[in-house]
């Protein structure tokens, strides 16, 4: 059976530590400075002399690329993790866990580079598509959830990127200034749950720094707060090339810098030892948590592993289309309308008027009152006429549209990406599932109107070279984009030897007419298609501020060539090494890029009109690109690219059942909502995403998600939006209003609530009971289907309560509940303690705050049901 993680205290971790301890007494200075730099990109020295195998650490949140980057070895690829906060169900998220551990295993990994539990401070966030969401409870629900799933099976995580990481602007050198109740109530919260919830094997320290100090060299926050207070055993690794400084990053309890094999460590950590610079005894120190990491994971001789029988087998597709639908939010489903009847609102739009709570009660029921929050019509209302547009009914005919739903988007740019070995796109997933006929499509717009990385019709593969021109070795490409880090080369390859990389293969085209061939990345490129060198030249380093984005470099047109659809044609991209360009890391990274016949936009956009007013459903697909969320950069605003906004309007013009399915990893904004019949989040869905599209659409299953993030009209509206430093430093001036608790203070309303969603059926709230610790919610399921619902409990201190301005309410607690049809069910809700309790700044610590207290049943944030008095002393 397998040991959880957070077991304490029992017969196998005493034997691992008595292990850990013998074979740290066999080791000398340099054997023990060696483990604590990287051996690699990915892993640590290996000691034969202790039984110490090398400890390999992979990538990612959404799925585990192993040591080698590579479609050769594919990974499934999950949806993005707003999309597992979407569903709020740490169990889920679990599940997850274990899956990514059982992948783990495959692949030869012992440590997850993973989760990322920064917060959506502003939704400007480039790399948000990664976090979990803006509330630190929910953030750290569901981290808890996926570190102990990644645990049960054996494998680490490292929980990331510790502290304050929340945006990608400079966050190599910003020096982020925040005081300390916004840190310890927003940013080091999620952190502080999952440690004493999940007891997790690692943490990652951020390249960032905090109130004037490097996170890798910050003593205060990491031996104080994290090792201290909270208990923390597990290894603290930096993030890759974030370490500076040998004695300071010893000094401030980072344990292990990556990557190597130059590190701030190994010959230089043990030469600060022997210079009296830093004590040996904190060299122990850190050893002390690898090897503790390697014998939980079974890679150290001697020591019983942490789990000695993983969990059963999960199927990785299965769960993967699970998770999708189970992610997305419905936030908008209005009634059915016949061709040319004018724009009605959608079913939940608010109703502004006090309604008497229409659920039967005993007369002097003292815990419950009517509601005059805006109370959201439901699917079914008798007021209504018609069915809601969502589930499609049976027979129903769908012009689908948009570049995004033949080419989805399943994952996000940079380090989180992997190599699936299939992708469901929207249009696959809705032409498996419809009836033959009933679907049609055009490309309306495209989210890009520059060139991408090669996809769909190219097959190629990487030809390595040495300076003789000798191949070295060869690899497959899913797609143009060559991106080698560390050990990712092809077999027989080693960066040494390597002095060319060309791309070859074939391209298939879709479409008849000109298409545009490209580079991407730095040096020397000559490119060649259809036998033709449309290309020889340099590509220099642009204006990219941040490392990661600056050596994949900017896509750039280098030709046009007139092609025949179907007819193939043979392509190559030559890449010669230069020492000029390049990285600090051992990286080759450059792409092959392409973009289709450029036609014109109202064309385009004409075609999909005429298809939408022909069908009985339009589903119109929009998309962010990786040119707009990804690793390195953030956002400027929160548009769709290309012409997707001017798509929507004119499809929702011709036909009045429009669905918008919106394809991205955060918030955008979506000036037409109002004017569109249903409006469905889908996050980066992974690579089932289409499958589970057509799942819900169809009502097969039912969109199980709830906004783990507040949807802003337009970036205007959004109370933060500042990520860029000035200076060098970055304000968090607004303390700890971020998120829905901003939006409240601000008295502005956002298109979408913090934790709104809507599903396939009804739902009662029956009773709240509410006392210091727990809230007890009966609800009943009135509709005729099977559902799930969230049942979210918000607290809301008596504006006297406290000394110190609060949040008007903050999320306590939350339960995923399924009913069948009349089925009632109850649930106990644990309310954490911390929502009644404030950090003290002059005190130095957590104050419980007595007082009045409204306990709030709710389906959203700004959808409360039922509500309870709680006096508190």
């Amino acid at each position: 059976m397998a040991e959880s993680g957070t077991d304490a205290g029992t017969a196998g971790e005493a034997a691992r530590e008595a292990a850990v301890e013998a074979a740290l007494g066999k080791l000398g200075l340099d054997a023990k400075a060696r483990l604590l730099g990287g051996r690699d990109m990915w892993s640590l020295h290996p000691l034969p002399e202790i039984g110490l195998e090398s400890l390999v650490m992979s990538d990612g949140p959404v799925g585990v690329r192993g040591v080698r980057w590579t479609a050769d070895d594919p990974s499934v690829a999950l949806p993005s993790p707003t999309a597992l906060a979407a569903a709020w169900d740490p169990a889920l998220a679990r599940r997850a866990g274990r899956l990514l551990a059982q992948e783990a295993r495959r692949k030869g990994v012992h440590v997850l580079l993973a989760p990322t539990v920064n917060l959506h401070r502003s939704p400007l966030g480039g790399r948000h598509f990664e976090a979990y969401g803006e509330d630190p409870l929910l953030t750290g629900a569901i981290g808890t959830g996926y570190v102990l799933g990644v645990q049960d099976g054996g494998v680490g995580t490292t929980v990331k990127h510790f502290v304050a990481n929340d945006a990608e602007t400079d966050r190599f050198t910003v020096d982020n200034r925040v005081a300390p109740r916004p840190l310890r109530e927003l940013y080091l919260a999620p952190f502080e749950a999952i440690v004493k919830n999940a007891r997790p094997w690692g943490i990652m320290t951020a390249y960032n720094q905090v109130n004037g100090v490097t996170m890798t060299e910050h003593h205060e926050l990491v031996n104080e707060v994290l090792r201290g207070e909270w208990g923390f055993d597990g290894f603290n690794v930096s993030d890759w090339m974030a370490a500076r400084s040998t004695a300071g990053a010893l000094r401030g309890g980072l344990d292990v810098a990556m990557p190597g094999p130059a590190t701030v460590y190994g010959e230089a950590l043990a030469a600060a030892v022997r210079a009296g610079e830093v004590a040996e005894s904190a060299v122990d120190a850190a050893v002390r948590t690898v090897l503790r990491l390697a014998a939980r994971v079974g890679a150290l001789e001697g020591a019983p592993p942490a789990v000695t029988e993983p969990p059963a087998p999960i199927d990785g597709d299965a769960l993967a289309r699970e998770l999708a639908h189970r992610g997305f939010v419905l936030v908008r489903n209005a009634v059915r309308r016949p061709a040319g009847d004018p724009v009605r609102k959608s079913v939940e739009d608010p109703v502004r008027k006090p309604v008497e709570d229409p659920v039967r009660r005993p007369a002097g029921d003292p815990v419950r009152k009517p509601v005059e929050d805006p109370v959201r019509e439901s699917v079914g209302d008798p007021v209504r006429t018609g069915d809601p547009v969502l589930p499609l009914a049976p027979g129903t005919t769908v012009a689908l549209s948009g570049g995004a739903a033949r080419d989805a988007r399943v994952l996000g740019g940079g380090s989180a990406q992997v190599f699936p070995d299939h992708v469901v796109s929207p249009l696959d997933g809705l032409a498996a599932a419809l009836p033959e006929g009933a679907l049609t499509y055009a490309v309306g717009a495209d989210p890009s109107d520059e060139p991408a990385p090669a996809g769909p019709g190219f097959a190629l593969r990487a030809r390595c070279r040495d300076a003789a021109g000798k191949l070295l070795g060869e690899g497959s490409l899913p797609g143009g984009q060559v991106q080698w880090i560390g050990d990712d080369l092809p077999e027989g390859v080693t960066h040494e030897a390597l002095a060319s990389v060309e791309v070859v293969g074939t391209f298939t085209p879709r479409e008849t007419g000109e298409h545009s061939f490209g580079t991407r990345g730095l040096g020397a490129f000559v490119l060649t298609v259809a036998g033709e060198t449309v290309f020889d030249g340099v590509q220099a380093m642009g204006s990219e501020s941040d490392p990661f984005e600056a050596f994949f470099g900017s896509p750039v047109e280098r030709a046009r060539v007139p092609l025949t659809a179907g007819e193939t044609v043979e392509v190559s991209l030559l890449h010669t090494l230069d020492e000029e360009f390049a990285a600090p890391l051992p990286v080759v990274a450059f792409s092959l890029v392409h973009l289709g016949p450029r036609r014109d936009p109202d064309e385009l956009i004409a075609e999909a009109v005429a298809e939408a007013r022909a069908a009985d459903t339009a589903v119109v697909v929009v998309a962010t690109t990786e040119r707009v969320e990804s690793e390195g950069f953030d956002r400027t605003d929160l548009a769709l690219p290309g012409r997707q906004d001017d798509l929507v309007r004119a499809v929702a013009a011709a036909n009045p059942n429009t669905v918008v399915v919106v394809n991205a990893g955060s918030p955008v904004e979506m000036p037409w909502r109002e004017d569109v019949a249903a409006v469905l989040l889908t996050w980066f869905p992974g690579q089932e995403g289409g499958a589970a599209l057509a799942d819900v659409l169809t009502g097969a299953e039912e969109p199980g998600g709830r906004l783990p993030t507040t949807w802003p009209a337009v970036l205007a509206d959004a109370p933060v939006t500042d990520v860029v430093p000035v200076d060098g430093e970055l304000a968090y001036a607004e303390g700890p209003f971020i998120g829905y608790r901003a939006w409240d203070r601000s008295g502005r309303t956002p298109a979408y609530a913090f934790g709104h969603g809507l599903g396939y059926t009804t739902w009662s709230y029956d009773s709240l009971v509410a006392g210091p610790d727990t809230a007890t919610v009966r609800i009943t399921n009135t509709g005729d289907r099977p559902g799930r619902e969230t049942v979210q409990v918000y607290l809301a201190p008596a504006p006297s309560s406290g000394a110190v301005e609060r949040p008007a309410r903050v999320l306590a607690g939350f339960a995923s509940v399924a009913a069948g049809p009349g089925e009632t069910v109850e649930t106990a809700i644990a309310l954490s303690r911390r929502a009644f309790e404030v950090w003290d700044e002059e005190e130095d610590d957590w104050t419980f705050v007595p007082g009045a207290y409204e306990v709030r049943a709710a389906h959203s944030l700004d959808d409360v049901r039922l509500t309870a008095a709680l006096e508190i002393d």
